[in-house]
């Protein structure tokens, strides 16, 4: 029995070498044949699929990843296809500003599996690009960096800042994604300075909300005003913003709260001065009607953008259909403002959007205060690609806009009246390339 039981391990032993001699081989003959494929594990929050926004000196730590097979995988860290290290963990600290991404290739074999992380690193300090004259792109709260083309403009500014009915300084929509610092390094990297624009509410036109007094009312209030301009320096302080535009667009309600909200205006501004410096730059947003002749004194800013379009004759019920922003309204804007101050401290107002009229009456007018709205010129460009050199396109019951003959024609005429420049309202609404309004102005200006 004793002797049964040694043969039976005996050959069960022979069977295990053989089996396992050809597993062995089995897996020499698959490598050859289907080479192993490296993985990554653990590796899921480190390489998000966004670009993250770093300061620097800030640290990204690259460790507790794991690797399959773990000590025969050969490890490649890289930034910006440059190898920095080999090991199985790395940390990322810039030393300075700009975009990187930060690779791991896990290589067995002949095959590699990678991972990659962006990141874009705000700068510490810059120079800002000389310039004769000013092509200002003016972003709405909704805009972003991804919206410039920076070889098209001088400044920059974003309306980021609303004054709120309750009197907060609301910069919430800058806060998403680090937006507003994306913005500001990018621009820095580009050599463009980056203002604050603050507001109360405004319409898609740039304008105030009809009857809103939310900025008038903190402006007109002594201390809610010297609150007002001590928030301003924090925050442009801790974006390293280069100075703010006060776009003062409360202006539509009764004489007297127009009168003590234009008056505010310039008391407003000189404080900021006072409490910016010099050094800042400095701008105002003011109307181009009837009350420009209401405003102070304000030589004290950089210059005065002057919101020369929308002349508001062609809304409201039974209005006959037009071009709101003719270059005949612009030029009779700008030259009202030159009454006031130098061309060389006025930088004129360009609309990059279009007034669509959605209803007419029975006699093809519009129908009433509700049956308009506003159209991007982005979005007049997606419905009919051949409009850019037009002023009128057949959307609804038609769109009146700017296209780029009429931008060529506006710019023309502020470079040969000596005015400093012009503005984009909103740069968001703008497109890049041959068909922006942006560049056109900053070709014809330059």
């Amino acid at each position: 029995m004793k002797r049964t039981a040694s043969i039976f391990s005996l050959v069960f032993s022979l069977l295990c070498v053989l089996i396992t001699g050809c597993r062995k081989d089995e897996v020499t003959a698959q490598e050859d044949n289907d080479l192993f494929i490296p993985r990554i594990f653990k590796e899921t929050l480190l390489f998000p699929a966004t670009t993250q926004i770093l300061n620097i000196g800030q640290t990204v730590d690259f460790s507790g990843l794991s690797y399959s097979p773990a000590d025969l995988a050969q490890i490649s860290w890289k930034v910006n296809d440059k190898e920095v290290s080999t090991i199985k963990d790395y940390k990322f600290i810039p030393t300075e500003g700009g975009d990187f991404r930060v690779k791991l290739d896990v290589s067995y074999q002949g095959k590699t599996s990678s991972r990659f992380a962006d990141f874009f690193v705000l700068p510490n300090s810059y120079t800002p690009k000389t310039y004769t004259n000013v092509m200002l792109s003016y972003l709405t709260e909704n805009g972003s960096a991804s919206n410039i083309d920076w070889n098209t403009v001088t400044h920059v500014a974003y309306k980021v800042a609303t004054v709120t009915a309750a009197g907060v300084f609301d910069v919430s929509k800058g806060e998403v994604n680090r937006k507003a610092d994306e913005l500001v390094g990018r621009a820095h990297i580009n050599g463009v300075p980056v203002l604050l624009g603050i507001s109360g509410a405004l319409s898609a036109d740039g304008w105030s909300v009809s009857s809103s007094n939310n900025f008038g009312a903190v402006l007109t209030d002594v201390t809610k005003r010297a609150a007002l301009v001590q928030s301003i320096k924090a925050y442009i302080t801790l974006k390293k913003m280069d100075g703010v535009d006060v776009m003062m667009t409360d202006i539509n309600s009764t004489t007297a709260i127009i009168n003590a909200n234009i008056a505010a205006t310039g008391l407003f501004i000189t404080e900021l001065r006072a409490a910016l410096g010099t050094q800042a730059i400095i701008t105002a947003t003011v109307t181009s009607n009837t009350y420009y002749s209401r405003y102070p004194d304000l030589s004290i800013a950089n210059w005065v953008n002057v919101h020369a379009f929308e002349d508001g004759t062609h809304v409201g019920p039974g209005i006959a259909l037009g071009q709101p922003s003719s270059y005949n309204y612009m030029v009779s804007s700008a030259a009202l403002w030159k009454t006031k101050l130098p061309g060389a401290k006025l930088v004129i107002g360009i609309p990059a959007f279009g007034l669509r009229y959605n209803t007419l009456d029975a006699n093809g007018n519009n129908l009433s205060w509700a049956s308009y709205n506003y159209i991007p010129y982005s979005e007049i460009l997606t419905a009919v690609p051949d409009a850019f050199d037009k002023e009128y396109a057949n959307i609804s019951k038609g769109v009146y806009f700017n296209g780029i003959p009429l931008v060529t024609q506006k710019g023309t005429y502020l470079k040969a009246n000596g005015f400093l420049g012009a503005y984009i309202w909103a740069g968001d609404y703008d497109v890049k390339g041959a068909k922006s309004l942006t560049a056109t102005l900053f070709s014809t200006l330059k």
